[in-house]
């Protein structure tokens, strides 16, 4: 322990006797530092904070559901920093007056968007912070970019909506042409092809419907018949019981006869239940028979009343089956002429298939783009006259007081510590380059050889004073090197106050 406390103290005499050069290392060091850290420009930094607010009351089909507009605020805040809106931020602001040409708005432009920063926080929190050379520069780059962000919120959306109306009034004028055509060609076949043929819709659907109704008639038609045979089966087994006398009936069972001959015959011709000769008839059937029902029928001998009831039945069952077959041979008629003219034009079918997908998708086209367009018209009324977004200045942008980098105080004494550690380590190098020894026991150990004595120095009263005043002068250029420094300290927070 003795051993190095005496290293020590010969270590601080060889630096004592070195201390001028260390007091030069350190000013020089501290002098270099200090103007390097003086070069440096100040950075402030400035932050505002905008809400957005989506009005979730409105239902999606009529405003902007809260996705799409969350997509929208992502759109606009991502190109915020484009090079279009940050040229509009350098000509809002004080960098207007250091540009000159377009090459200097690049130039800044370019520095911009490494110096603004924009983040998405939570509840719907954009925040925006940019960096300048002084507070003002900076609060106003923040503004301006505020500023646009709502611009761009508010008018693009519009401004959207305008040009799609615009994009689908081209595309519905557009496709109506093209649906007036394609109707135009349906005309044109339905013409030329299918306006002497029976049934509607293409050549295939009527042939479908043809067949159709042959199947249902052909079906009504063997139940009629089968009714018929059981009727007279009953009627024979009613003549053989007796009271087959004949039986004689009046006018009004002559007219009710005649009138299902006449709806025999409208149903042969193919007239439906709808036509109106067909109602008249059936309301005139109605009324004889009503009337037939009270005329007695005159007899030649005891009638079998069972017989009479059959043979009123069978007629109208005989009536029903000669109607079911006059349709039957109307629809086979058609087939017949739907066959033949598949059978002379075989692309006939092929060709209308191809007109009608072509006007069916034409047509579901336009519907989709007219419901498009009222949709987007509708909302865009919503955005104008209500307020479907509301933006709100949480935070304005603020007016920094200090600078954010570089931290000059801290810079500052670095340099400082660094020079005075440089001058003790220039006169610790020194001392090893050019050894010397302090005293007689030193050159003892380093040399090996005894040392018989040593002659101590007489310093005069010239020389004490002369080591004192040299001392002073010492003193003075160490005390002057912290003075510097506090000097510079104050220097940085005038400076500080200046600019806020």
């Amino acid at each position: 322990m003795t051993g190095l406390y005496q290293e020590l103290l010969l270590l601080a005499h060889s630096l004592w006797h070195r201390r001028w050069l260390a007091l030069a290392v350190a000013w020089g060091v501290a002098i270099a530092g200090w103007f390097v850290v003086a070069q440096i420009p100040n950075s402030y930094t400035s932050t505002g904070r905008v809400n957005v607010q989506v009005n979730s009351l409105l239902p999606d089909k009529v405003g902007m559901s809260a996705a799409d507009q969350q997509k929208t605020i992502d759109q606009v805040r991502q190109t915020l920093t484009s090079a279009v809106n940050l040229a509009k931020v350098v000509r809002a602001t004080d960098l207007a007056n250091t540009v000159a040409s377009d090459r200097d708005v690049a130039d800044r432009v370019a520095g911009l968007q490494n110096a603004i920063k924009i983040t998405q926080q939570q509840d719907n929190l954009i925040e925006i912070t940019a960096t300048a050379s002084s507070p003002k520069l900076a609060r106003a780059i923040v503004q301006k970019l505020i500023d646009i962000f709502v611009e761009e919120n508010l008018s693009g959306g519009k401004a959207e909506t305008s040009s799609t109306l615009q994009f689908l009034d081209q595309q519905l004028a557009a496709r109506q042409k093209q649906l007036q055509d394609s109707e135009a060609k349906r005309a044109d076949f339905v013409n030329r092809y299918l306006g002497s043929l029976p049934g509607t819709g293409s050549l295939a659907d009527r042939i479908a419907q043809a067949r159709s109704q042959m199947a249902q008639v052909e079906s009504d038609l063997a139940a009629a018949q089968g009714g018929l045979a059981a009727i007279n089966a009953q009627m024979s087994s009613a003549a053989g019981q007796g009271g087959g006398a004949t039986v004689s009936y009046g006018p009004a069972h002559a007219r009710v006869s005649a009138i299902m001959g006449q709806l025999a015959e409208a149903r042969a011709k193919g007239w439906t239940d709808a036509h109106p000769d067909v109602i008249a008839l059936k309301s005139q059937l109605s009324a004889a028979q009503a009337a037939a029902r009270g005329e007695p029928a005159t007899v030649g001998q005891a009638a079998n009343p069972a017989l009479v009831s059959y043979r009123s039945i069978a007629a109208e069952k005989q009536e029903q089956v000669a109607a079911l077959s006059a349709r039957k041979s109307q629809i086979q008629g058609d087939l017949d002429q739907l066959n033949a003219k598949l059978s002379s034009d075989p692309n006939a079918a092929a060709e209308q298939a191809q007109l009608e997908r072509d006007y069916q998708v034409l047509k579901d086209q336009y519907d989709k783009l007219l419901a498009d367009r009222e949709e987007i018209r509708l909302r865009g009324q919503v955005q104008n006259q209500t307020d479907a977004v509301k933006f709100t200045v949480v935070d304005p942008p603020t007016a920094p007081r200090s600078p954010t980098a570089p931290n000059r105080p801290l810079l500052l004494t670095g340099v400082l510590i660094a020079g005075l550690g440089a001058g003790v380590g220039a006169a610790f190098l020194m001392a090893q380059l050019r050894a010397t020894f302090a005293t007689a026991t030193r050159l003892e150990t380093v040399s090996g050889l005894p040392v018989i004595g040593s002659v101590t120095e007489v310093v005069t009263h010239a020389q004490t004073a002369l080591r004192r005043r040299r001392l002073l002068l010492y003193a003075g250029g160490l005390g002057a090197l912290g003075v510097a420094y506090i000097g510079l300290i104050g220097v940085e927070f005038i400076q500080r106050s200046m600019a806020a």
